[in-house]
């Protein structure tokens, strides 16, 4: 098996991934419950932008990642795909965003599961959410345990991913199951539904700050297939857990926001912790003897994330391990460990530089734990959708090449497959713009955009300068 992106570089890594692991690890990686209390805040004009999402960015995306992930099924993923298209430098380029990016989201991500842990314990109405000396220890334990099992080796990071898989999808289950009973029992909307209030309103731009959520709600089905050295049959076992999960996770998007829609007014709804709120009011609407079920959601949903850190841990060190390879990270990132036969260097650099950035995104008068939120998130938004930009521009390139007889096509034929990437990069690329928009509530909207467009711009340079000094050393 070639780890590295061009062949000269053979690092055997053990095979040990089925269909089964990769559709739980698609949902752990993918599906964010806490997506729903963001899209569930603007009201019913969220269901119109999850399905125009997955009509012209979630279907692209999973028609192009398992056509490229079935054309090559090595290790590195969307970095070999750019590389091969467009050449190094943007393969690099494409590269080095996918990984800081999701140092980036192990924050975000670990935040919301240590909030949502202290409803597990009666204590999700307290000021303890806002106490950053808890929220720091739980998410630090978080990441680092979750560091140490993917060490250790895939085959039993596996578990933990496949554990959150199910711990993320169990609790959008129950509110969808609360949110069906209140509407068959006859429990009339907390909002309303209407075609009026059902559109989008595209005049409002503070609010299409939640198009560039909801599309990054949907990304991550190209994560897994930065593992294709450790997956056994990759041509075929790749595309089949796309397709098995992409359908799941679109339908507990919707169906999650429209229950809780149904169970909640949208101007109550918690922008972290809103899915349980929601499970909480539905299962009250049961009755009383159901007032396990909000713990158990919260419990689930933690381990969920836990799972979900485990995943973006290991996608995209195995990212930065090609990268490695090929020497425009240290040689070290190339490196497996000899008993455990995993990327070692790549996940302790990644949890290394996220614990740095979790402490940063603290500091700052008046610094709330919603506020370091959003911020993160939009900082992230940024450099992770070039990444993309550069799947769907490579997907285009390589329909136009010769593929392997076991490649799954997009279907349509060259039409088919313009209409698809061109859906996709647009989506993308208006998405980018609309996450530099602050929230309407903003007291300092330019300290705002400051902050996401220059972080952004920041890591990029930094990258570049990463790369300058490895391609001078090479000369």
């Amino acid at each position: 098996m070639t780890a590295g992106s061009d062949g000269a570089n053979e690092t055997e890594l053990p095979r040990i991934l089925g269909v089964r692991d990769l559709v739980l690890f698609n949902l752990a990686a993918v599906v964010g419950l806490r997506w729903l209390a963001t899209a569930g805040k603007a009201g019913p004009s969220a269901l119109a932008l999850w399905l125009l999402a997955a009509v012209f960015f979630f279907v692209p995306q999973g028609l192009v990642v398992t056509e490229l992930s079935s054309r090559f099924p090595q290790e590195g993923g969307i970095y070999r795909w750019t590389k091969s298209a467009l050449g190094e430098k943007h393969g690099y380029l494409c590269g080095w965003c996918y990984w800081i990016s999701n140092v980036l989201y192990y924050p975000n991500l670990l935040i919301s599961a240590a909030v949502i842990a202290t409803f597990v314990v009666g204590k999700g109405e307290t000021g303890l959410t806002s106490d950053w000396t808890y929220v720091l220890s739980a998410t630090l334990f978080c990441l680092w345990l979750a560091v140490f099992l993917n060490i250790v080796g895939l085959g039993t990071g596996k578990w933990l991913q496949n554990a959150g898989g199910i711990g993320t999808y169990l609790p959008g289950v129950i509110l969808i199951l609360l949110g069906g009973y209140a509407m068959i029992s006859g429990q009339p909307s907390a909002n309303p539904i209407t075609r009026q209030n059902i559109v989008p309103d595209l005049g409002h731009l503070p609010g299409l700050n939640l198009w560039a959520s909801i599309a990054f709600a949907f990304a991550g089905l190209e994560l897994s297939s930065a593992m294709g050295g450790e997956v056994r049959d990759p041509r075929r076992t790749l595309p089949r857990a796309i397709l098995i999960s992409a359908p799941l996770i679109a339908l507990v998007y919707i169906l999650g926001t429209g229950a809780m829609l149904w169970l909640m007014p949208a101007g109550e709804i918690n922008i972290v912790s809103g899915f349980l709120q929601a499970t909480t009011v539905g299962a009250r609407g049961v009755g009383p003897s159901l007032w396990w079920l909000a713990p158990l959601a919260a419990a689930a949903y933690t381990l969920g994330n836990i799972g979900g850190v485990g995943a973006w841990l290991t996608g995209p060190a195995r990212v930065a391990f090609a990268i490695g390879l090929d020497r425009y990270f240290p040689p070290a990132f190339g490196r497996v460990h000899p008993r455990w036969k995993t990327p070692h260097v790549a996940i302790l650099v990644q949890a290394g530089l996220a614990t740095v950035f979790l402490l940063l995104s603290v500091l700052g008068k008046g610094t709330t734990v919603e506020r370091a939120y959003l911020i993160l998130l939009d900082t992230q938004l940024l450099i992770y959708f070039i990444p993309f930009i550069y799947l769907f521009l490579s997907f285009l390139i390589h329909r136009r090449t010769p593929a392997p007889p076991e490649t799954v096509r997009v279907p349509g034929g060259t039409v088919g497959a313009t209409v698809v990437g061109v859906s996709g990069l647009l989506v993308t690329l208006f998405a980018m713009g609309v996450a530099t928009i602050p929230p309407g509530d903003d007291a300092q909207p330019m300290l705002f955009v400051l902050k996401v467009v220059g972080g952004a711009a920041s890591f990029v340079v930094v990258g570049g300068l990463v790369y300058w000094r490895a391609h001078r050393r090479a000369s």
